[in-house]
């Protein structure tokens, strides 16, 4: 799947039932679901997960916590806005499927 197609499923009423752990909580996060999004990414285990993690407490305003979250992912804490750091997120994760 590329980003485009991803993009068009986030207006879906529902999410497909195939998708992985970290773009499903990144489709909730699209659906202003923060709870949901956030406990999806509490239960994926890699970097990618604890990306998602540290982008959905930036998006809480947590900074303190996301930055625990983005050094576990690895990677640096973002300065960006927040539609483009979940857009980078998406297209990386979608990068490697």
């Amino acid at each position: 799947m590329n980003f485009e197609s991803f993009s068009a499923l986030v207006r879906e009423e529902n999410p497909p039932k195939d998708l992985g752990g970290s773009l499903l909580a990144l489709w909730y996060d699209a659906n202003d679901n923060w709870e949901q999004a956030h406990s999806i990414a509490q239960q994926v285990p890699d970097p990618e997960g604890a990306w998602v993690h540290a982008y959905l407490h930036r998006v809480e305003g947590d900074l303190s916590n996301a930055q625990y979250w983005y050094k576990r992912a690895q990677q640096p804490v973002c300065q960006s806005k927040l539609s483009e750091e979940w857009e980078s997120i998406a297209r990386s994760i979608l990068s490697t499927t």
